[in-house]
């Protein structure tokens, strides 16, 4: 919990990983470039006091996480999204069972969203069965860029991918996370293009899927998309640290968000260990449109609970304290709910 200015705030972190990129785990030169490009997103975007040195942020494990996102970054819960690049670490990027066995051993703090890749076909949907099962998901992270043998991407509309998504809804699977950002070297810039959201969102309405990263650099092709398909949420990872590193862009792109999504479908997230939660949780609370920018509305206090937690919480049946709940009405606050969406 984050308090300020006797206001309470319940946190969700909805966005973070353990992942291993140190040396030993590269199974070729692609392995180096995606976690060197992560890194100078990282030291490019930080406020320099929170910069890591590169070897501890090649690995720092599931110690170091709890004490950053829980102890020191205010979460009150965070969901793991997996990342499992395979072709290019030897033991895949994100790793998924430290996570789980984490997750496992903390479920009031970590939910394990696991993930798949739907061109592995009918042995994948199988592992799918077998994984909902173990994990226990209700959420699962999908990388449409990843490269898998001699292809260099897919398409959520993809015959073999809605098969996947017809399993995660008999399954009882209903967040997914799709990765729909910047380019990460070396994976392809067009693999991660949104318009494939707007077919399986309008086809899957008993599915949520949060698009990861707001769509950026396409942040004005999703929220075209999200204002028109009911069950499309913006992940804000990536985005939040530019409301330290670009202030007035991070402005813009929270107006815009908010003007079109509305307040119920955004969700905070560090992408940690990109960044921090801390710090941005912080910077967060205190920031407010700038008055150059008169076309977007003041975000308000409850606006800013919804973003950093409630709306998660709703998603994922989150018990939220009844103190950090708001109230259904400005004039009643007898009856409290999580967030808006739910109520």
């Amino acid at each position: 919990m984050y308090e300020k200015n006797g206001e309470k705030y319940y946190v969700v972190d909805a966005h973070v990983h353990i992942w291993d990129g140190r040396e030993s785990n590269l199974k070729n030169v692609h392995g180096k470039q995606f976690i060197d490009c992560f890194y100078d997103y990282h030291r490019n975007l930080s406020p320099e006091d929170v910069v890591w040195d590169y070897d501890t942020y090649t690995y720092y494990g599931g110690d170091r996480l709890m004490k950053d996102v829980f102890d020191d970054g205010y979460a009150d819960h965070a969901i793991f999204q997996a990342t499992l690049l395979s072709d290019f670490y030897k033991n895949g990027f994100g790793q998924t069972e430290e996570a789980f066995g984490l997750a496992s051993k903390h479920p009031d703090k970590l939910t394990y969203n696991h993930a798949y890749d739907p061109r592995n076909g009918e042995e994948g949907l199988e592992q799918l069965r077998r994984d909902a099962e173990r994990m226990n998901l209700k959420g699962v992270k999908l990388y449409t860029a990843e490269w898998h043998g001699d292809s260099r991407g897919y398409k959520l509309d993809d015959p073999w991918s809605r098969r996947y998504l017809e399993e995660c809804l008999k399954l009882g699977i209903k967040n997914i996370h799709v990765h729909k950002g910047p380019t990460i070297r070396p994976l392809d810039r067009d693999a991660f293009d949104v318009a494939d959201i707007d077919k399986v969102a309008t086809d899957y309405l008993d599915l949520n899927f949060v698009v990861e990263h707001v769509g950026l650099p396409r942040l004005e092709d999703f929220c075209w998309i999200a204002t028109q398909e009911s069950n499309v949420y913006g992940g804000l990872a990536v985005a939040m640290p530019f409301v330290h590193a670009r202030p007035k862009y991070f402005a813009q792109i929270i107006g815009e968000l908010l003007y079109w999504l509305g307040e119920d479908k955004i969700l905070f997230a560090s992408d940690y260990a990109l960044w921090t939660p801390k710090w941005l949780v912080e910077k967060f609370v205190d920031f407010q449109i700038p008055a150059e920018l008169p076309e977007y509305a003041p975000i308000t206090t409850a606006q800013k609970k919804k973003i950093l937690g409630l709306n998660a919480a709703a998603l994922y049946d989150l018990d939220v304290p009844q103190e950090l709940r708001l109230p259904t009405d400005a004039g009643d606050t007898s009856v409290e709910v999580a967030a808006g969406a739910r109520a």
